[in-house]
């Protein structure tokens, strides 16, 4: 018998019992689906079996990695359901391709998506739902893995395992159906009773509960700037035919990476210029409003920007909006009495739209300067006033929210979203989070920029992300441009820079698990050094060795 430790409670159970058994007796004292386990620490999905004596935790949908689970398993079992309703003679490829509005954008290669086929494959899942069917994981030879995904025409699978250094993979099966994810699973289709299929532009959407709500269906809000920005990198990754991690690797094994570098390059100053000549188009224009989630490369971006409107014949001027916080004991606080500097109400909006009016008058303005040192707003002689050709470029996280803006006209402002919205999938079936991509980028900067390590880094994200999904995100779609900074080739180089930094997290750790799968992510990937990157590229930003003062 082993003694397993839950709480302060320790039970006896058989060594070789399920975890999923133990999760059942307990589930009652849950209001969610217990999904995973931490044993000693360490997570395992549920039916693994107990080994000998352990501190046991349970993971249920309403932590992240427990709704990450969920909706990976979702993913899986509507892929049964497609070619279970559609035949597997039929169906080609099945692409997962990007989050909009809480949902995952989905198509069918070469078919259209019509509602009878999105209704049947809904109905199909249901099905499984009420089969409880089994999700079974093997492990087997990488040699014999890549050779079942070519059989099962799965051919990005069979791609990626080429690079793959491991020399086992697993592989989850249900039914008959088999996959390969990147992650961990549910025990059987049973726990997957909460989506929703719906048919969406020219494919449909796999709509699934978060974690924060993880028993009720998020409403499904069309985002139509959104999706065209992601459908046309996507799109543009296809034609470079680079939609894969392995894709990629194929172009940097092959010594063409110098070459792809200078083609996204010369793409994303293309998109500058082509937002600076819509600017230049409408003169009426005096307010440039940038904002974007973090580590968008919002900096950079102003620069370029500010570069090509000078081309141009304007003359910009930057403006941070936190120059305009007031002074830290007026700031407010978050629920755990720390300031909230990511709230509206940290920044003196009455002054703020007080000086813009001014300047939009050509009256000569004191502009302050934000110290974060003392917490106290200064005024040291900068001084700004606004002619013809002059305007200013304004950089903030509210900048799309009217709130911060409410006495300035809509005709002066020109507002433009930026995030990483990363094109690149793991394969056909297990997409990138922008989210992820982010990440990586704030682990790297933090440590080059701050001193910070990747463990703090990881910590605050969480904090991060919910003033993200407060004050960017709900104001995306009233961009004018919406620009996408993220580079197809740079994950290959933030992997050598951001590996040293996650191994420096040690197990038991509360950010461990979080690293360990960042970690597990940059194995899929060849490196590009550093060295090829221009200097005024997005990217040098974060891994350093920018022209621009970043």
């Amino acid at each position: 018998m082993a003694e397993v430790t839950i709480g302060s409670i320790v039970e006896e159970y058989p060594e070789g019992t399920r975890y999923l058994d133990i999760a059942q007796n307990h589930q009652s004292e849950y209001e969610n689906d217990i999904v995973l386990v931490k044993t000693n620490g360490k997570l395992r999905e549920l039916f693994k079996t107990v080994g000998g004596d352990c501190r046991l935790e349970f993971v249920t949908t309403r932590d992240k990695v427990g709704m990450d689970t969920y909706r990976r398993s979702a993913v899986h079992m509507m892929l049964k359901a497609i070619y279970d309703v559609l035949g597997a003679e039929v169906v080609q490829k099945v692409w997962v391709h990007f989050s909009i509005s809480n949902a995952l954008y989905c198509e069918i290669h070469h078919m259209e998506a019509s509602k009878e086929m999105v209704k049947k494959v809904g109905e199909r899942m249901r099905q499984l739902v009420e089969e409880a069917l089994p999700i079974e994981k093997k492990s087997m030879n990488t040699e014999k893995a890549v050779s079942r995904f070519r059989k099962h025409k799965m051919y990005d699978k069979e791609r990626l395992f080429t690079y793959r250094r491991v020399s086992r993979v697993n592989i989850y099966r249900m039914g008959a159906f088999e996959d390969y994810y990147y992650g961990y699973m549910v025990p059987n289709t049973g726990y997957l009773r909460y989506f929703d299929l719906q048919p969406y532009e020219n494919g449909f959407v796999l709509i699934l509960p978060i974690h924060e709500n993880p028993r009720q269906l998020p409403p499904f809000v069309p985002q139509k700037k959104l999706y065209q920005t992601l459908r046309e990198s996507m799109e543009w990754g296809e034609r470079m035919e680079i939609s894969t991690v392995g894709q990629l690797n194929d172009m940097i094994s092959s010594g063409k990476s110098s070459e792809l570098i200078l083609i996204q390059e010369a793409l994303m100053e293309k998109k500058i210029a082509a937002i600076a000549e819509d600017i230049v188009k409408n003169p009426g224009k005096k307010f440039v409003m940038i904002a974007g989630p973090s580590s968008s490369g919002k900096t950079t971006f102003s620069h370029r920007l500010s570069i090509q409107l000078k081309a141009m014949g304007l003359k910009p001027h930057p403006i941070a909006v936190d120059n305009y916080f007031v002074n830290r004991e007026d700031s407010p606080k978050d629920e755990n009495g720390n300031y909230n500097y990511e709230d509206l109400d940290c920044i003196d909006v009455m002054q703020f739209n007080e000086d813009m009016n001014r300047l939009l008058r050509g009256e000569q303005v004191d502009l302050p300067e934000y110290n974060f040192i003392s917490g106290k707003r200064e005024y040291k002689g900068k001084t700004l006033q606004l002619g013809k050709e002059d305007i200013l470029v304004i950089e903030g996280i509210h900048c799309l929210n009217d709130a911060l803006t409410p006495d300035l006209s809509n005709e002066s402002k020109y507002k433009i979203y930026i995030s990483a919205l990363t094109q690149l999938n793991i394969d056909e079936h297990n997409r990138i989070p922008t989210t992820d991509g982010r990440l990586i980028r704030r682990i790297v900067r933090d440590a080059r920029t701050r001193g910070s390590s990747a463990k703090n880094t990881l910590k605050m994200w969480k904090t991060v992300r919910k003033g993200e999904e407060k004050n960017i995100f709900p104001y995306q779609e009233t961009a004018d441009a919406m620009f996408n900074s993220a580079l197809i080739y740079e994950l290959a180089v933030l992997k050598i820079y951001a590996e040293p930094l996650l191994f420096q997290i040690k197990s038991g750790e509360p950010e461990y698990q979080e690293a360990k799968k960042l970690l597990k992510f940059f194995d899929y990937f060849l490196g590009i050094p550093g060295e090829e990157i221009p200097k005024n590229s997005l990217i040098r930003e974060f891994i350093g060795g920018s022209c621009f003062k970043v």
